[in-house]
């Protein structure tokens, strides 16, 4: 018998659950076939084709069942020897292992003795590292003592190839003892390196000539740059050799003494303090008339050292060294630190006057840092402001405190008569009003300018806030001289005019700062209303973030212009917010559509109200109520009640006009044209006045034309 006729056999009063349910399954499927080909009498004719048919096909699935287990049953069985052979070979390297085992416990104590010859062979490897460096050790004296004459004779290059041959020998034998031990005892070591003791004092003796030469590196580049090359190409090589040990230490765990040296920092220190050392000056030797010639003579020893570097320094130094732009930002953070410390100094009204105009207008000028000999190569800006802005404000508010404007000399023409007194008065108003109006004029100029390449310059915004502050500070002064007048004194007629003339272009600065800040919300309200601002909060959360970076600006503003200056700049934004929106960009078409348009609309109000709050107006002083009223056009369900929700708007926003209220409608999407003429009429009606005390939103927004229907006209038009 077979062992698939086993298999069945052994099966076959088995009763399987699963069988008898497959079995079922398949009657039932064969009735319901079969009743579907047999439906007629006729039918049966070919009952026996198909009997023959699926006879065939029965014996043709259980051939293939009998050879698909046969199969199965033949590789059940090579299995089964396989793993007898197996376990046979487990078996066989067991009984070895336990030999093994057995042999090792009766040798063991035998390894103990290696012990002995390990430290034989560790004393036997030091010596012999001992025995080849004999002949090192016995010229060490000799190498130093000859390395000691190259430096002082300034042969440099010759001094340090002697200095690293002894320190590669010094290192070597530190090494070997090292490799042998797996680790350098402290005996070892300090027996190496007492005898080359001599070699570290080389060491620092060439490192001390080495900063001679690179603090007077100026003065050597200058008249012979061969010494100062040397300098930089030992430091070179000490820099390579570093990065070599340090390579190296990682994978030996061993790191030779003194190293690394960084040799390559401590060139561009002393630099730094050679740098330094010439703005070492008591306030003794440089106040009152000192002060500028000080700062003149500064300004000339620094672009000639600039020079030098540039021409003669940059072509000694690697390309890596960037050597001109370290000495420029060491210079300027010198200069800064020296400023610093006259500014701390108790300054007359003139050095005051010296400083500043030394830091803002001299350090700058085509003089010194813009030289046309640096400006290619210099970008001062990417280095900071030489003295931060509040140290600049608080330094021009203490000159301010101290000259009392026009009064000294006021005071010396009043002692000659009062015909000269007038005379001062009103030639110093009118200079004064012709300054200010080219400031004016200057600022707009500047505005142009700036228009062009807004890059330009790259503290545009700083400086306008500049300006500003200087306003406020004079108009401050011009407050306190009319105090203390009488009100018969020569002042009383033109201190409100210069006063007018004060305001006039302070709030020319603002207007500049709030067109700046117009320009970079632009982009933004360009996607003002759009599918992609229905969907999420990005718009709203940008203008946040910018009006923020603005918010760091107006509050360098002194009070009041600080308050004026957040008010304006809300107005700027929901006025461009409104503009946005009657661009049409986007009409509802449904009630869902005009829903998401007004929730959208409320959450903004709500973000930007916030923000305002943040920055410290209260909700009386915003103008975001507008973004809100419109939000309640848009939203109102029954079109029907449109004229009476416009007649509360219109009340409420009298600049509104009809083509504002047209544009609504047409976003709206839903409203008929007879709503839309009753909504007209009703606003002919409102009185259209401005109050008192208004502030206008509508009135500069413009609505973009209709455009009409083209046609040919065949005949007279309706």
């Amino acid at each position: 018998m077979s062992a698939v006729e086993d298999f069945a056999g052994s099966r076959k009063d088995e009763k399987w659950p699963e069988l008898e349910k497959a079995e079922k399954l398949a009657r039932g499927a064969a009735l319901k076939w079969a009743s579907g080909i047999f439906y007629r009498p006729d039918q049966l004719e070919g009952l026996g084709y198909y009997r023959k048919r699926e006879t065939q096909r029965n014996n043709s699935i259980q051939s293939r069942l009998k050879s698909a287990v046969q199969s199965y049953l033949e590789g059940v069985n090579i299995g089964l020897g396989q793993l007898r052979y197996a376990l046979d070979d487990v078996r066989g390297i067991r009984h070895s292992l336990g030999e093994v085992q057995e042999e090792w416990r009766g040798k063991g104590n035998n390894f103990q003795g290696l012990e002995q010859l390990r430290e034989v062979v560790t004393e036997h490897v030091q010596l012999t590292a001992v025995v080849h460096n004999l002949p090192h050790v016995f010229s060490v004296p000799e190498i130093v003592s000859q390395t000691h004459g190259l430096i002082d004779s300034r042969q440099l290059l010759e001094a340090h190839a002697k200095l690293m041959e002894l320190e590669c020998w010094r290192d070597n034998i530190l090494y070997q003892f090292h490799r042998g031990s797996g680790t350098l005892s402290s005996e070892d070591a300090d027996t190496v390196l007492s005898y080359f003791s001599g070699v570290q004092e080389l060491s620092d003796a060439l490192a001390r000539e080495l900063w001679d030469v690179v603090g007077c590196g100026l003065t050597f580049v200058r008249k012979d740059p061969a010494l100062f090359v040397s300098a930089v190409r030992i430091i070179e090589r000490e820099e390579r050799i570093d990065s070599t040990m340090l390579e190296g230490s990682s994978q030996h765990h061993f790191l030779p003494p003194g190293r690394p040296k960084g040799w390559r920092q401590r060139f561009f220190q002393v630099i730094q303090e050679a740098i330094s050392a010439q703005f070492r000056a008591t306030q003794m030797d440089i106040k009152g008339p000192g002060l500028a010639s000080h700062l003149a003579a500064l300004q000339n020893n620094i672009m000639d050292e600039l020079c030098v570097v540039k021409h003669l320094m940059v072509q000694c130094c690697p390309p890596h060294y960037d050597i001109f732009y370290a000495f420029l930002a060491m210079y300027h953070q010198s200069i800064s630190g020296h400023l610093q410390d006259i500014i701390s100094w108790d300054l007359t009204k003139n050095e005051m006057f010296t400083v500043l105009n030394w830091t803002l207008c001299v350090y700058h000028s085509a003089e010194m840092m813009g030289h046309p000999d640096l400006c290619p190569d210099v970008d001062i800006t990417s280095l900071g402001p030489l003295l931060a802005p509040e140290v600049i404000e608080q330094l021009q508010r203490k000159y301010v405190s101290k000259v009392k404007i026009l009064d000294e000399n006021i005071q010396v023409a009043s002692l000659i008569g009062d015909s000269l007194q007038h005379k001062m008065i009103s030639m110093a108003v009118h200079e004064f009003d012709s300054f200010f109006c080219r400031l004016r004029e200057t600022l707009v100029e500047y505005g142009k300018e700036h228009l062009k390449i807004r890059s330009v310059p790259k503290f545009y915004v700083p400086y306008l806030l500049a300006t500003i502050n200087n306003c406020i500070a004079l108009s401050s002064s011009i407050s306190c001289l009319k105090q203390e007048r009488s009100v018969s004194s020569p002042f009383e007629k033109p201190l409100p005019s210069l006063q007018a003339t004060l305001d006039k272009t302070q709030k020319k600065a603002c207007r500049l700062l709030m067109d700046e800040l117009l320009l970079d919300m632009q982009p933004l309200f360009l996607q003002l209303p759009s599918r992609s601002w229905l969907m999420n909060s990005e718009f709203i959360d940008c203008v946040c973030q910018l009006m923020d970076h603005y918010y760091i600006y107006f509050s360098r503003a002194r009070s009041p212009m600080f308050k004026f200056l957040l008010l304006e700049s809300e107005r700027v934004v929901i006025i461009e917010y409104v503009r946005a929106l009657m661009q049409k960009r986007l009409l509802c078409r449904n009630t869902e559509e005009r829903l998401q348009f007004s929730d959208r609309m409320s959450e903004d109000a709500l973000e930007l109200t916030q923000l305002f709050l943040k920055m410290g107006l209260d909700k009386t002083e915003q103008s975001v109520e507008v973004i809100l009223a419109l939000q309640e056009l848009i939203r109102l369900k029954d079109p029907s009640l449109l004229s009476l929700e416009v007649s509360g708007f219109v009340a409420k926003y009298p600049d509104i006009s009809d083509e504002h209220i047209s544009v609504l409608l047409e976003i709206r999407g839903d409203v008929s044209k007879e709503i839309q003429n009753l909504i007209f009429e009703m606003m002919q009606q409102s009185p259209s006045s401005l109050p008192e005390n208004y502030h206008a939103i509508f009135t500069n927004i413009l609505v973009p034309a209709r455009v009409l229907p083209f046609c040919l006209r065949t005949g007279k038009c309706a």
